[in-house]
C-alpha cells in the first residue's frame, strides 16, 4: 500500500496555473501530526525543497525560488495536502513529491532526510 499518492500534474504553458494534491492513506503514519513537505525534482538534477505546512496547518515556509508563487495548504479531515502553483516559469518543471516528517510535533524541516513517507510523484511539464 503505497502511504501517498499525488495527482494534478501535466504539461502547461509559462505563466498558468496549477494544483497539486496529495492524499494519505493506511496506517503507517498520524497525517494528523506530521509535516507535510513537498519537493521537485529535475531530469538530471538534485532533488528541490519547495515548501513544508506545519502539522497544524498553521504555519509554512517556502524555497526562495517559490516563493510569492507557490501555496501549501492541508485538509487534516480529508488527509490531504495541497500545492497551488500559480505564474509557473519552465525550470518550474520537474516531478513533484510530497513526503510526511519521520517524527511528529518536528519542526518545520527543508531536508528530505527528514522526511520518512514519500509519495510516487507527479509530472509538471511548463513550456515556453
Amino acid at each position: 500500500q503505497v502511504p501517498l499518492v499525488e495527482s494534478g500534474g501535466g504539461l502547461v504553458q509559462a505563466g498558468d496555473s496549477l494544483r497539486l494534491s496529495c492524499a494519505a492513506s493506511g496506517r503507517t503514519f498520524n497525517f494528523s501530526t506530521s509535516n507535510m513537505a513537498w519537493f521537485r525534482q529535475a531530469p538530471g538534477k538534485d532533488r528541490e525543497f519547495v515548501g513544508v505546512i506545519r502539522w497544524t496547518g498553521t504555519s509554512t515556509s517556502y524555497s526562495d525560488s517559490v516563493k510569492g508563487r507557490f501555496t501549501i495548504s492541508r485538509d487534516n479531515a480529508k488527509n490531504m495536502v495541497f500545492l497551488q502553483m500559480n505564474s509557473l516559469r519552465p525550470d518550474d518543471t520537474g516531478v513533484y513529491s510530497c513526503a510526511a516528517a519521520r517524527i511528529p510535533y518536528s519542526t518545520l524541516w527543508t531536508k528530505p532526510q527528514m522526511y520518512a513517507y514519500w509519495g510516487q510523484g507527479t509530472q509538471v511539464t511548463v513550456s515556453s
